[in-house]
């Protein structure tokens, strides 16, 4: 299969779905991922330029520590996801012909921040166009109409999963492909006292007490006409 993960920010998928998405790399899936925002508003000190080269230099490092095909930056800046809608429409359109996915996975439409709200909007949206032909034409073979799943939201609020993922044995390799946005990582431990990395760890043992696993991630299928399949998608 193939398999598109969008998230907003360079560290959105990470966070949220890089065990699920290093697992099926391990089986032998091809795995995609996309960030929309290219991060460049996430530090107080270094400048907007500099700080989005970097993250997407650590998305790619993340990236390939998984084993995923490509990593695609869709460069929206931070903060205006959504202030030209169309163009990063547009864009998310080309990034799912080009990739042919079975299956996508993006942010929940209800999720802490306007940017995270506006992809998942963008996703439903752009994975529906992808599929007719006279749209957009500049981008060639149009894509199926494919089920989206929802990834979990920052420290699990308002998120009921309805799926559960065992990631018990990819827990290490996603904490270390999250160490990979050391701009965000040792930021937050030195200047807000976060140790993010915990936290995620504690936000996946979590879900995994609820799965009756060590460590999970949750998710919940877009219910839409043409996106519930009877096939099992995640592992």
């Amino acid at each position: 299969m193939n398999v598109l993960a969008i998230g907003c920010h360079p560290d959105d998928l990470e966070i949220a779905c890089y065990g699920t998405l290093a697992r099926l790399v391990k089986e032998g899936h091809n795995v995609y991922l996309a960030h929309v925002a290219n991060g460049n508003m996430g530090h107080a000190i270094i400048m907007p330029k500099e700080l989005g080269e970097m993250r997407e230099q650590e998305a790619i490092r993340a990236g390939e520590m998984i084993g995923a095909k490509k990593v695609y930056n869709v460069d929206i800046g931070d903060c205006v996801v959504g202030r030209d809608y169309w163009e990063t429409y547009r864009r998310v359109v080309g990034i799912i012909r080009e990739v042919q996915p079975d299956f996508i996975i993006t942010h929940n439409p209800e999720d802490y921040m306007q940017d995270h709200v506006e992809v998942s909007k963008i996703v439903f949206e752009a994975s529906f166009t992808a599929s007719v032909p006279h749209m957009f034409p500049e981008f060639e073979n149009p894509a199926a109409v494919v089920p989206i799943y929802y990834m979990d939201t920052l420290g699990g609020h308002g998120f009921v999963p309805e799926q559960y993922v065992d990631i018990t044995e990819e827990i290490e390799l996603k904490l270390r492909a999250l160490e990979c946005h050391e701009s965000q990582i040792k930021w937050m431990l030195e200047h807000d006292k976060i140790d993010f990395v915990e936290w995620v760890r504690a936000s996946s043992r979590y879900r995994g007490l609820q799965s009756g696993v060590q460590y999970a991630e949750g998710f919940i299928m877009c219910k839409a006409h043409s996106r519930a399949c009877c096939k099992r998608h995640l592992p």
